[in-house]
């Protein structure tokens, strides 16, 4: 028998990111319908898109190890110690707009986005 690892993450705040009241019924219906009611969106900034970076977006169970855990508007958000550099004080909304609908995020640090709206650079 191998014995379990503990996951070892840090606890975050609002300060980091934060979730609207739209953004959290859909992640926690997203969450519920994979059978996940106690998982957690990972948010992460890639290289990529047209100016330089990107988010990318998944539903996980929890936070793996050294990643920051935040709680906002009863839902969870993980984001990794790289990518927190750069989503400092953003928000994450969403829309179910037709054509610019989805999670979007906010984020302060960002200088420049692309006329997709896709991509930015810090």
């Amino acid at each position: 028998m191998t014995p379990v690892s503990e996951v070892k993450y840090k606890i975050g705040n609002e300060r980091l990111v934060k979730v609207t009241g739209s953004a959290a019924a859909k992640l926690s219906q997203l969450l519920q319908r994979q059978g996940r009611p106690h998982g957690a969106l990972r948010v992460a900034v890639i290289g990529g898109g047209c100016s330089g970076l990107q988010y990318k977006m998944d539903l996980v169970e929890g936070p793996a190890n050294r990643d920051i855990l935040v709680e906002s508007n009863n839902v969870r958000v993980v984001v990794d110690p790289k990518s927190a550099l750069f989503v400092s004080g953003s928000l994450l909304d969403y829309s179910d707009d037709l054509q610019k609908g989805g999670f979007k995020v906010t984020n302060p640090n960002a200088v420049a986005h692309c006329s997709c709206g896709e991509s930015f650079s810090a």
